[in-house]
């Protein structure tokens, strides 16, 4: 971990490179599902196992997916979910209609998602459809951080600034030994929809 607050990641997670069978196995235990439409896995926490994984922008079934990074750490996805019931996205948004700089970067942030995801296909329903809000207002943090664990720093303001929020979800148990002991919680988050939330 950086002294920032961010787990740090190497250049092969950074780059999306292809899941393995046991990092789809431990994505499963997280969601408690099946994962669908993964496309590798974009981060992981300090322990070793995925908490991002990129996803194809059209599923299995051949449903639309907005969501290229998804967040899959139950405990991360659950520190997330207190930011987001202590109304961050509220204050964040606000914050949007009032400091032009930060609408510029998040703009940017918009544009990397879109092109990121368009590297994995185009899928017409979701053409300029980013995720999590983007570019004019904040729907989704689990969103938001993924992108910026994915992306790294300087990418997503918004994301960069919920995870600097975050507590040190990995601490004291990290998934691994979740998974180990069976006690793993099913997904806190919501998929789907326009948004991508």
């Amino acid at each position: 971990m950086s002294g920032t607050g961010r787990v740090e990641c190497s250049a092969d997670q950074q780059s999306g490179a292809a899941v393995s069978r046991p990092d789809l196995d431990a994505v499963e235990l997280q969601l408690g599902r099946p994962p669908r439409g993964v496309a590798g896995v974009a981060h992981r926490c300090s322990c070793g196992q995925p908490d991002v994984v990129r996803t194809e922008p059209r599923l299995p079934d051949g449903s639309p997916f907005p969501t290229t990074y998804y967040a899959t750490c139950p405990r991360l996805t659950g520190a997330i979910s207190t930011l987001e019931t202590a109304g961050v996205m509220r204050s964040m948004t606000a914050r949007l209609a009032e400091d032009a700089a930060l609408a510029d970067a998040y703009q940017r942030a918009h544009e990397h998602y879109l092109a990121r995801r368009s590297e994995l296909g185009e899928v017409p329903e979701i053409n300029e459809v980013s995720a999590g809000g983007m570019p004019t207002r904040v729907k989704c943090l689990h969103v938001l951080v993924a992108h910026s664990l994915a992306s790294g720093p300087g990418v997503n303001p918004l994301g960069d600034e919920a995870l600097a929020m975050l507590r040190e979800w990995w601490k004291p148990t990290s998934c691994a030994q979740l998974h180990s002991e069976s006690q793993i919680l099913p997904d806190t988050h919501h998929e789907g929809g326009s948004d991508g939330d």
